[in-house]
């Protein structure tokens, strides 16, 4: 079969690699780029355990043909840690206990900075639709949002905000 060049930024950096053109954005991250924090879930667009965000939008990378990233910036899990350092959401997720098995973390994470980065004060309810395309099977949800609570208010502290 021919060979796709693909050419993309992923996590800030430029990447250029030729593919089977088949491949899905999921296949390319992890076997290709070894980019393991988005996983293979239901591969078919429900649990979100495949999430990434693609030119700002959060999608379920399973679903996206690697031909489709062409050109555009890819943001996974590995990619938000402030050189080496947790991200505050993912510090926030750690204190709030948002995290057990891990398998959905990456996902939620790449949701909630979605959300902060649109809406950085949310409600419980709008924290709730946002994180609503990812499974979590171990923690109930409830320190979920308080995660993405918690990395509202750091986020707000570090900038200087005051809500009224």
């Amino acid at each position: 079969m021919a060979q796709y060049h693909l050419e993309m930024k992923v996590n800030g950096k430029q990447v250029a690699l030729d593919i089977d053109p088949g491949l899905r954005l999921l296949d390319v991250l992890r076997d290709c780029l070894g980019l393991t924090g988005a996983k293979e879930g239901c591969s078919e667009g429900e649990c979100g355990a495949c999430s990434v965000i693609l030119d700002g939008e959060l999608v379920d990378s399973c679903l996206v043909f690697a031909p489709q990233a062409y050109g555009r910036d890819v943001l996974t899990i590995e990619g938000i840690a402030d050189e080496g350092e947790l991200n505050y959401l993912q510090q926030a997720f750690l204190d709030a206990g948002a995290v057990q098995c891990g398998y959905c973390t990456p996902g939620m994470i790449l949701a909630a900075k979605v959300l902060l980065d649109r809406n950085p004060h949310p409600t419980r309810q709008e924290i709730s639709k946002a994180i609503s395309g990812n499974i979590c099977r171990c923690t109930g949800y409830a320190k979920i949002v308080q995660g993405v609570e918690i990395a509202a208010a750091s986020k707000a502290a570090k900038e200087g905000v005051v809500r009224a």
